[in-house]
């Protein structure tokens, strides 16, 4: 009799063969700028963690006050009994963090995504993507019944044809959708949303912004793309987040008008079938809010530090990329050089992972690190010598040992 489940050890050896199975590491204790991985103590330099939120005090304090309070879970999904206190403050608080009319808090980005594209386009409508766009965009379109369309990455001239020639070959397009990532994960570059907001104007579309990468980041006091672009809420309809990053915590977000988040909670369905959030998790993603909210010189020190790496690296002789923001790809080119040169940094202390095919297009290969608020010009002094160390012993840049 055929094994129905042959097929999972077939595929995943064929990974291996091929090196793209992700080998995964054990992080023991905090993510810290200095921190214990594998049982080696290494710098940390490929975490979300862009402002060491996930270790700060306040936040810690936070979360195990609400266990005290609150229990250890909500017992419910939101619409049914387990729409606590504290999830209702978060939404408001993270709101008026915003500058919009409401927010709305999903279990994770992922589900946001997911869960809410989906249904603000389905049949008889346009969805129109960046390229580049993250995969949890990518799925969220596949499950709607939308026409799809993709225009070339960062590229408003070209999203302007794609919107031209779509309205003139179907001129009758119940809604069009233009979907964006705020800050692209893997290049660390920015999306032009000002004049993608300006054509969504132009057009009558909704423009979809996932800024999980821009929050704590980019804007005033970290609140993200729409405040970086100085951009009104009549041209950019949908704001995504996540808590995952620069939040240090857990979860995703939509932040817009009353009547975006009316609609995403009752037609969700990541958000409603999904248990909420432990009391622990809401009350540290709020205490995560007032920490940047009253703490500025974390978003200060996240740009001072990557000013710096980004600038030394470049005098070495390393290719960043295009990279505009923490986000700072090593480029290398081949997988199997990338996969040297970050076993190399991690026998040396500093851990960074390669990106390698599919994640990235054949010769993209790269090392992504990830700058955080929390490394001193020791701790990047160290990551810095040992990037040119390495570099020089692989051939990646010149040097004596090239």
């Amino acid at each position: 009799m055929r094994d129905p489940t042959s097929f999972l050890r077939e595929e995943y050896d064929d990974l291996v063969r091929q090196e793209l199975d992700w080998r995964l590491r054990i992080l023991r204790g905090p993510s810290t700028p200095w921190c214990t991985v594998d049982g080696k103590k290494v710098l940390m330099f490929c975490s979300n963690n862009y402002l060491g939120l996930s270790n700060h005090p306040k936040v810690k304090a936070a979360a195990m006050e609400a266990v005290r309070t609150h229990g250890a879970g909500s017992g419910s999904v939101r619409p049914i009994a387990g729409n606590m206190d504290l999830h209702v403050e978060l939404e408001r608080r993270l709101a008026k963090f915003k500058g919009a009319e409401a927010s709305l808090v999903y279990q994770t980005g992922f589900a946001a995504n997911a869960g809410l594209i989906p249904q603000l386009a389905g049949k008889g409508d346009l969805i129109i993507s960046d390229e580049l766009n993250h995969g949890s965009i990518i799925d969220g379109v596949r499950l709607s019944q939308a026409e799809r369309k993709v225009y070339k990455h960062a590229d408003p001239d070209d999203l302007a044809r794609v919107l031209d020639e779509s309205e003139r070959a179907s001129p009758g397009f119940r809604r069009i959708l233009i979907i964006t990532d705020g800050v692209f994960s893997m290049d660390g570059d920015i999306a032009p949303l000002d004049k993608v907001a300006g054509l969504g104007a132009e057009h009558g579309a909704m423009v979809y912004v996932d800024d999980a990468h821009g929050e704590g980041v980019l804007g005033e006091g970290g609140r993200g793309i729409v405040s970086h672009f100085g951009l009104s809420r009549d041209r950019v309809q949908v704001e995504m987040g996540t808590f995952s990053k620069a939040f240090g915590v857990v979860g995703g977000h939509v932040s817009g008008s009353k009547d975006l988040v009316n609609f995403a909670y009752n037609k969700s369905r990541t958000w409603l079938l999904s248990g909420s959030h432990p009391p622990a998790v809401a009350a540290a993603c709020l205490a995560a809010v007032d920490v940047l909210e009253s703490e500025p010189q974390h978003v200060q020190r996240l740009w001072e530090n990557t000013r710096y790496f980004k600038k030394a690296m470049r005098d070495l002789g390393f290719d960043v990329g295009r990279s505009e923001t923490p986000i700072t790809p090593v480029m290398v080119g081949e997988s199997g050089a990338a996969k040297k040169l970050s076993s190399r940094l991690f026998e040396t202390g500093v851990f960074a992972l390669p990106i390698v095919y599919p994640m990235v297009a054949q010769g993209r290969a790269r090392i992504r690190t990830i700058m955080n608020a929390a490394l001193t010009r020791e701790d990047l002094d160290f990551a810095i010598g040992a990037f040119e160390k390495a570099g020089k012993e692989l051939g990646i840049i010149p040097g004596a040992n090239a």
